[in-house]
């Protein structure tokens, strides 16, 4: 062997660091609090925080449909706009413009 091989092998010479490079290894990969298994649960962490802003954002959207649509005043709007309901006494026109129309594939 030459003198460069020997000189960084001589610190695993010491039965100290030998247990030292073995107990770092075993907790970084192998152990059941390793360092994979924690990286691995603060992905899923923060992937679950995400979502729960998600459906906090939703919950917060319903609840503002829900008020709206509790008084007659929502109720009415939401039916004339939604499903075109009308009264007895009146007519309806539905204005689309070209870019709100699906087209067809036949059309193209």
């Amino acid at each position: 062997m030459s003198k460069f091989n020997i000189k960084y092998l001589k610190p695993f010479k010491n039965i100290y660091v030998i247990v030292l490079v073995v107990f770092v290894v075993w907790m970084l990969f192998f152990d059941a609090h390793s360092w994979l298994f924690h990286h691995e649960l603060n992905t899923d962490i923060n992937e679950l925080e995400y979502q729960k802003e998600h459906y906090k954002n939703e919950m917060a959207k319903d609840n503002k449909a829900i008020k709206e649509l509790s008084t007659d005043e929502g109720i009415e709007r939401t039916a004339r706009e939604t499903y075109y309901m009308k009264k007895s006494n009146e007519d309806i026109f539905i204005i689309e413009y070209e870019d709100s129309i699906p087209k067809n594939k036949q059309d193209e």
